[in-house]
């Protein structure tokens, strides 16, 4: 059946109260009500499936951490489970001193008697009974009487207040009575009251402080909106007789979901205490929140005194027990409630966290209250024990903003606007494509994956591995007047996985850097912009910086007008590293995928590459760190062989001219100078060494035996006593390769040979690496002394000729 086109006809309004000086509307709640959690009780008996004993302990205990004082843990005449569950917490101990638990009973004696019975030990003890009042309940439901309701409150109040006179002086039970007119929204205002001054006259003994009678008005089904409930309860509050003995309390339930509004109506009203449930659960649509109600109040800056510090904890055990989730958008308590979707929400927030931060730091340095003032957050998340990583949730409809907050409180980087529009449009594809909310996760690794930043798993083609910038004065040195001095980048890069040396000038550090790419290979990008912050503070403070690279133009208004840019960020303790780091961050994005030219050294007439740079790249290549002599040799070689090509040789060439110029890891073909085996013996006390073994000289197997006081002076006894003349080393080095386990030695001899009629002296280098220094050793010097045999030979020949 539609709905009604005139509903009039079917429903009736509720009857407003005239109350034409009501005073509620002016007072404001200054306060905590007394709470009463009725979880184990009313909510329980809405379920589909009633709690379990171990349930409904946990459940017992987890209001208990939260506060509560008042608790109505049963109906327990209603079953032998509720009943024995009652038992177990009194003969357990499991109730605190100063906690009072509550159970429920009807107006029946029988009823009664089980109820008393099951509370008899306990503390402190509260029996509610309830008989409903309604015009409707009385001539429908029970078809009595205005006098016959009235009749059996009272009649049944008395037997109430006997049988707990007799539990008290049998047990010690400290008692107090509530009596719950049901249906008091639908009952009429008068005869609520009469009903009460009835009950509270056969109780006889309502008193001060905990002598108080409670009388719970229920709006066990919300008729009408909430100032309508107020004005029920106000006008309770005015007629009833001696009010100072009495505590009014409320029981909400939430048929037209205003229930936290009618309780909050209902205190200003006069009421003191509420009973309801965590999260609202109850019949139909459920009792009125009491974590709402309760946190409501604190955010206004009144203590609710009642904690929720853990509200997942909480929100655990009620779902758990209850086996009814929490709706995503519950206040408080929903997953979603601390979540802002929307990019202008999402900005409000981020610049609210700025603003507020230091707001904060200037009221603690004042000592004033740090007050909490955020746009769409009414409660910081952080007070009930949750983080802000929900505070912004990225799906196709956010903005820049909301994203460059998780990158700002996940990465500690504070994005430049520009960059975050660019990395917004980076969020909004991958969004757009996957049609899904974008993690926190998501968006730090497609940040990270981005701009290569954060560790070798997401390094670019290019990669800084170590730099040296140096200062060189661009004036005449013979002026007076201040100079501005010009950087030299000096430095070693990875390309595609090869480690390269490059060499730049410029004005700073990065243009000296973007120099160097543009001389090396030949990509040719100017800065835009650039700016910098710190991470952190004091010996641990490190630099964040964020380059916007574009492509240069002849004239510098069309560069700084140039539609596509290219974003970078790095991060190192030294500023300047990462400056460095951020230009190749965003250089890497620039060059995509393209090929880039072979990188190639310059050491012809007016070379960028020195000899620094060649030792440089065998350490890098080959790991092997060349002695200054050595090294300068080699640069010789090296110039020689680059006369042919323009003073330049590529990484390759040169790698190739070092193995074979001294012989390094390529084999000896001809065979002249070869270990076989050796073997090595200290000689006594003395401290020399005899070294004995196979080698191979002048093409020929020998046995040889030499005596020194180490290694290699052992061996050149033992190869002079075979040669026509006499070698001695000028220079020995060695340094190890890796470490641990797959540690080598590297070792470098210089050989001069004095031949017999020889015209000149012969010297010559050998480099070899072992896993035994000194096997390394003496394979070095034998690949000196091959070389010098092939420079001696090339000498007779050309004397011959």
């Amino acid at each position: 059946m539609p709905m009604l086109a005139d509903p009039s006809q079917k429903y009736k309004p509720y009857t407003p109260i005239n109350l034409p000086d009501r005073q509620w509307p002016s007072k404001v709640n200054t306060k905590a009500p007394i709470w009463l959690s009725t979880d184990l009780r009313d909510g329980n008996q809405a379920l589909a499936n009633p709690m379990t004993v171990a349930q409904k302990t946990l459940f017992f205990h987890t209001i208990l951490k939260c506060g509560f004082k008042e608790i109505e843990v049963a109906y327990p005449a209603a079953s032998d489970t509720d009943f024995n569950f009652v038992r177990g917490l009194i003969e357990q101990g499991q109730v605190p001193d100063d906690v009072w638990v509550q159970v429920l009973t009807p107006a029946r004696e029988d009823l009664i008697k089980r109820t008393v019975d099951a509370v008899a030990g306990a503390k402190r003890a509260i029996i509610h009974m309830y008989n409903a009042t309604s015009c409707m309940f009385r001539q429908v439901v029970f078809r009595n009487s205005k006098e016959e309701t009235i009749a059996l409150a009272v009649k049944h109040t008395k037997i109430i207040r006997a049988l707990t006179e007799e539990c008290t002086a049998k047990y010690g039970t400290i008692f107090r009575y509530e009596y719950s007119p049901e249906t008091f929204s639908q009952t009429e205002p008068e005869f609520a009251i009469e009903v009460c001054e009835a009950v509270k006259a056969a109780w006889g003994k309502a008193g001060l402080g905990d002598e108080r009678i409670i009388f719970n008005l229920p709006a066990t089904v919300e008729i009408g909106p909430p100032n309508h409930y107020a004005d029920q309860v106000e006008n309770f509050c005015r007629h009833i007789s001696e009010r100072e003995k009495i505590i009014i309390s409320l029981h909400p339930h939430n048929d037209r979901g205003q229930s936290i509004a009618a309780a909050e109506l209902a205190m200003l009203a006069g009421a003191e205490r509420v009973e309801g449930c965590l999260f609202g659960n109850g019949e139909r649509t459920g009792n009125v929140d009491l974590v709402n109600l309760a946190l409501n109040l604190y955010t206004q800056g009144i203590h609710p005194n009642v904690d929720f510090s853990d509200i997942q904890t909480v929100i655990d055990v009620v779902t758990q027990c209850n086996d009814i989730p929490i709706h995503p958008r519950h206040p408080y308590a929903g997953e979603l409630v601390f979540s802002a979707f929307s990019g202008s929400h999402q900005d409000a927030i981020k610049k609210g966290f700025e603003a507020q931060t230091i707001r904060h730091a200037q009221a603690a340095q004042a000592g004033a209250p740090q007050y909490w003032d955020m746009p769409y957050l009414p409660i910081d998340p952080a007070d009930l024990g949750c983080n802000y990583e929900a505070v912004i949730r990225v799906n196709a409809q956010s903005g820049k903003g909301g994203i460059a907050y998780l990158v700002q409180h996940h990465l500690q980087l504070d994005m430049p606007r520009k960059m975050q529009v660019a990395f917004y449009q980076v969020i909004q594809e991958v969004a757009d494509r996957e049609a899904r909310e974008m993690t926190v996760e998501d968006i730090t690794t497609a940040f990270r994956t981005t701009y290569h930043y954060g560790g070798s798993t997401y390094e670019g083609r290019l990669v800084l591995k170590s730099f040296k910038v140096s200062a060189e004065p661009s004036a005449d040195p013979a002026t007076e007047e201040a100079v501005d001095e010009r950087r030299q980048f000096d430095g070693t890069i990875s390309v595609d996985g090869v480690l390269r040396v490059v060499r730049g000038d410029g004005n700073g550090p990065l243009s000296a850097l973007l120099d160097a790419l543009r001389t090396h290979l030949d990509i040719d990008l100017s800065i835009r912009d650039y700016t910098e912050h710190a991470i952190g503070a004091g010996q641990n403070a490190k630099a964040a910086s964020y380059v916007e690279l574009v492509t240069p133009a002849a004239d510098v208004k069309d560069t700084r007008r140039a539609a596509q840019s290219w974003w970078g960020v790095g991060a190192d303790a030294d500023i300047t590293g990462s400056g460095l780091r951020a230009v190749l961050s965003a250089v890497n994005s620039a060059i995509g995928l393209r090929s880039l030219p072979e990188l190639k050294l310059s050491v012809g007439f007016s070379a960028k590459s020195g000899q620094a740079d060649i030792a440089s790249a065998i350490v890098n290549s080959l790991q092997l760190e060349l002695p200054r002599r050595l090294a300068a040799s080699f640069f010789e070689v090296v110039q020689r062989e680059a006369r042919e090509s323009s003073g330049e040789i590529s990484y390759t060439d040169l790698i190739t001219l070092f193995r074979e110029t001294y012989g390094y890891e390529v084999p000896d073909r001809e065979g002249r100078f070869v270990m076989k085996s050796f073997n090595m013996e200290n000689l006594g006390e003395s401290g020399r060494k005899q070294l004995t073994g196979e080698f191979v000289i002048n093409g020929k197997l020998q046995q040889i035996s030499g005596e020194g006081n180490g290694s290699l002076s052992a061996a050149l006894a033992a190869l002079n006593s075979h040669l026509d003349g006499s070698v001695f080393v000028r220079e020995y080095a060695e340094h190890s390769i890796g470490e641990g386990s797959e540690v080598t030695a590297a070792s470098y001899v210089e050989l001069v040979y004095d031949g017999i009629g020889a015209p000149q002296r012969i010297s010559a280098w050998g480099i070899a690496r072992d896993t035994d220094i000194t096997a390394s050793g003496l394979r070095a010097l034998l690949a000196a002394a091959s070389k010098i045999d092939s420079i001696g030979r090339k000498m007779l020949e050309e004397v011959k000729k």
